[in-house]
């Protein structure tokens, strides 16, 4: 449990960061479960953040749109102004700057010669490479010579958004920039990617206090995204899982199945292939949120790198669970149910190994085949 011995008094927090102690602590807590952390970790949490040493950050743009910096704009838990006045240093950012020009480049050099070693760098967007490098250029710098410099020194590099984790929009075919990801272009493999069109701005949060609490970063999957993030396809926490199960998906936009809220899963949803917390953290604050899928649109996959902005919308997504992908159109106002063995043949016919144990949630139509055919 939390110690007020190892914290300020309630209220300097409530001062320096506009909270009642209660709610920074349920803030602390909601990180270390976003993370998995096991017990405890809230305190632990809430010493790092209360702390009067602020980690300096260094936020570079490169090829984006600056989704990623306005989704974080709009985190409600702490504020963008609490973040960055009380909980970080951000020392250069080039969309909420008040400086610019050489004033600018002014602060990001003394920022890196004051905390060397010990900044994190942060990588918003795609880092063209052809000809070397000319198609993307921040005070007189190339985007990958700003990178390459800013990440010599850093505690850590973070590429947020789908363009900085590996190219994003700006790298599909033709890709006339050789637009490419932060590691690749780095050639490292020790750089966290938050990707996302834009990302949800708390995996982004605690990636970032996860780094204060314990001085690294959080685990990491193959392609370097935190696993408590990006461990579970988005399949499992969706809400309309239970309309792909029983055979249920909406196919045209506006159709009876969609507006009852059917699986999407014919309208190309990425979901059964796409690894992400979005359905269970929603965008838009915690609690009100929402997120496409819960707004009837099919999930894009942008958070894996050749399917969010390499595989058409409307192809299905290759199914990585044990589906009942061949399930037919179920007609709920016709007749009174299927049978079990009906329901077997109408699967056997589509293709499908599934048992007759299996039934069939809803009607598959008027005729009826007789038990055991």
């Amino acid at each position: 449990m939390y110690d007020d011995s190892d914290l300020k008094t309630e209220t300097d927090i409530e001062t320096r960061f506009g909270v009642s102690r209660r709610d920074f602590m349920k803030f602390c807590a909601a990180m270390a479960a976003t993370m998995g952390l096991p017990k405890g970790a809230d305190a632990q949490i809430a010493a790092a953040i209360t702390k009067k040493e602020r980690p300096s950050v260094i936020w570079l743009h490169h090829q984006e749109c600056t989704g990623c910096t306005e989704s974080l704009l709009r985190s409600e838990h702490p504020t963008l102004d609490k973040l960055i006045l009380d909980i970080i240093s951000l020392d250069y950012h080039e969309t909420v700057f008040a400086a610019a020009g050489h004033q600018a480049e002014a602060a990001r050099k003394a920022a890196m010669a004051k905390n060397k070693g010990k900044y994190l760098l942060v990588v918003e967007g795609a880092i063209p490479m052809k000809d070397g490098g000319i198609y993307c250029k921040i005070g007189g710098q190339t985007s990958f010579e700003l990178t390459k410099e800013c990440a010599a020194d850093a505690a850590a590099v973070v590429a947020i958004g789908s363009c900085a984790s590996w190219g994003g929009m700006p790298s599909t075919p033709p890709n006339p920039t050789g637009s490419t990801g932060v590691a690749e272009a780095l050639g490292r493999k020790d750089i966290v990617t938050i990707p996302g069109c834009p990302p949800n701005p708390y995996n982004f949060l605690a990636t970032v206090v996860h780094f204060l609490t314990f001085g690294k970063l959080p685990a990491l999957d193959d392609k370097g995204r935190p696993t408590f993030a990006y461990g579970r396809l988005i399949h499992d926490n969706c809400e309309r899982r239970a309309h792909f199960d029983a055979g249920r998906f909406a196919l045209e936009f506006g159709d009876p199945g969609h507006k009852k809220g059917y699986c999407l899963y014919k309208l190309g949803c990425k979901g059964p292939e796409t690894y992400a917390n979005c359905p269970s953290i929603l965008f838009n604050d915690v609690g009100t949120g929402s997120w496409p899928v819960g707004t009837g649109h099919p999930c894009i996959g942008c958070t894996e790198k050749h399917i969010g902005f390499e595989k058409p919308i409307h192809a299905l997504a290759d199914l990585k669970t044990n589906p009942p992908t061949g399930y037919p159109r179920i007609v709920e106002e016709q007749g009174t149910g299927a049978t079990l063995a009906s329901a077997a043949a109408v699967a056997a016919v589509a293709g499908l190994a599934v048992g007759a144990g299996m039934k069939i949630a809803g009607n598959l139509g008027k005729s009826e085949t007789k038990d055991g055919e």
